[in-house]
């Protein structure tokens, strides 16, 4: 953000200081690559690129998907890198994905500033990013890196195991709520629970009930943070839409906020035209709740493919080596083949991951316009 202040407190992050507290959250297939992380970066947030199938428009990705993947990973980062030199980026890894470690040691190796791990608890992220280091323990590291946590119970195991077996904490924690998009830590149970699983969510989500959780993840970092010495930043996520949103996260306790669905409607988001239109078009009704083969909820724009879905198994034609636990003859689509109709625009044949707030995006904007009106920035 060149020669502006941001109206709320930077984050701080180890070495690393966002002068505006947003964290643009990682989005696969092809959603959130250079352009809208490189864009997020230069407008003083973080700019988080997903890793999840991000070589898939090389043409070596059908032959050797892993190969192109990590070769992407490289050129994606050099990309946002041109957009914002001074910028803090870093990317979004699925622990669930195949060969995680892998994974989290090329993007060390490419140099992301951070690393932001969820769909699965990260155990071992502390000694991948070690070892990519030349490191001889985990007490210190370059990468900063979080864990993604959606209850005190999750980010209890996750800080527990890495001060047992790494003698470390996290560097920051992302807290994502069941109003996120794409996949969701929580089951079908705890959805309905929280009122987050029905088509008015903007209705019936017990907002109260999850900011107790919010506020006991807080707590439980923070004990943390005491016994390693160091600040840990608290980064919620998960329905944050606007300002208003933001102040009420930062009330709660967090440091930041960690923004999706409505980076997707920008100018410089990696989807295509037909993708963004998709959320300009959506009302709330058609903002559902679906089961993805990573074997976790998820939230979707309802759309020709899972009513498709609904009526049986589609089946596999090509394995892309994508999760660690797929069974292709068992799953009820291929969720690379129907992510990857979506970066490229196929609609109808596509997965359309979304907030619970898509159907709020009315227009398309730019980076730095959205940025300045989630910190409360006037005209």
């Amino acid at each position: 953000m060149e020669g502006k202040q941001a109206g709320l407190r930077p984050l701080v992050i180890g070495k690393l200081k966002a002068v505006r507290p947003v964290i643009q959250g990682g989005m696969g297939v092809g959603i959130s690559l250079s352009s809208l992380a490189g864009a997020a970066a230069k407008a003083g947030g973080i700019g988080i690129i997903s890793t999840a199938q991000i070589g898939f428009s090389r043409p070596d990705f059908k032959k050797n998907p892993m190969e192109a993947n990590l070769k992407a990973i490289h050129t994606e980062l050099e990309k946002a890198r041109k957009i914002a030199p001074e910028g803090i980026l870093g990317f979004n890894i699925m622990v669930a994905t195949k060969e995680y470690a892998k994974y989290v040691k090329e993007a060390v190796k490419a140099g992301a500033d951070v690393i932001i791990s969820g769909a699965g608890l990260p155990i071992d992220m502390p000694k991948f990013v070690k070892e990519a280091e030349g490191r001889e323990d985990c007490s210190s590291r370059r990468t900063m890196i979080a864990p993604i946590v959606s209850s005190v119970k999750s980010a209890m195991v996750i800080c527990r195991m890495w001060d047992r077996k790494y003698q470390t904490a996290p560097d920051f924690v992302v807290v994502e709520g069941p109003r996120a998009g794409g996949h969701l830590g929580f089951s079908r149970e705890q959805l309905t629970e929280y009122g987050a699983d029905t088509d008015h969510v903007a209705e019936t989500y017990d907002e109260g009930k999850y900011d107790s959780e919010i506020r006991g993840i807080i707590d439980l970092v923070k004990s943390f943070a005491e016994k390693y010495g160091k600040k840990i930043p608290v980064i919620s996520a998960g329905g944050v839409f606007d300002h208003k949103d933001v102040l009420h996260h930062l009330a709660l306790g967090a440091d930041g906020v960690q923004v999706g669905t409505r980076f997707v409607t920008t100018e410089e988001c990696d989807a295509p035209m037909a993708y963004k239109k998709a959320y300009l078009d959506a009302g709330q009704e058609d903002i559902v709740i679906v089961k993805s083969p990573v074997g976790m909820p998820g939230r979707a724009i309802k759309n020709k493919f899972l009513e498709q879905v609904s009526k049986g198994p589609l089946k596999v034609e090509w394995c892309f080596q994508c999760l660690e636990h797929c069974n292709p003859a068992q799953v009820p689509y291929c969720i690379t083949k129907a992510l990857i109709n979506a970066a490229e625009g196929r609609i109808d044949d596509a997965l359309l991951f979304c907030g619970s707030n898509a159907y709020r995006c009315e227009k398309i904007e730019t980076v730095e316009d959205v940025m300045k009106e989630l910190c409360g920035e006037g005209a």
